[in-house]
């Protein structure tokens, strides 16, 4: 069963670019363009991962791995957080809320595999 990834970043193109490099490794890709619609997709799908961007609309980043880590159904979703925020206090913030890593734009691409 292939790996199963949630990609929740609001900018078209990026998404499109991440979800294209994981499809082409063999993973299962969905993706969400807000926090909301982020924490709907992996209550259905139930991924092994989620990259979460931070800066995002109706619900940010931060707010949308708190509710995921406090949920059973989805607390053990590994969270990579890929955002273009890098002062210590956003990375300290996003392990404080459950990521279970930190990733900041513009990345080498080989680091989400």
């Amino acid at each position: 069963m292939p790996i199963k990834v949630v990609i929740a970043e609001d900018e078209f193109v990026v998404a499109e670019n991440i979800k294209a490099l994981m499809a082409a490794r063999g993973y299962k890709v969905f993706s969400a363009g807000d926090g909301v619609e982020a924490v709907e997709v992996c209550r259905k799908e139930r991924p092994d991962v989620l990259l979460l961007d931070i800066l995002m609309p109706r619900m940010g980043g931060f707010d949308v791995c708190r509710v995921l880590k406090a949920d059973p159904a989805t607390k053990n979703i590994k969270i990579l957080m890929i955002t273009a925020l890098d002062r210590m206090g956003d990375i300290e913030t996003a392990f404080q809320h459950g990521a279970s890593d930190y990733l900041t734009k513009p990345f080498d691409q080989e680091k989400l595999y």
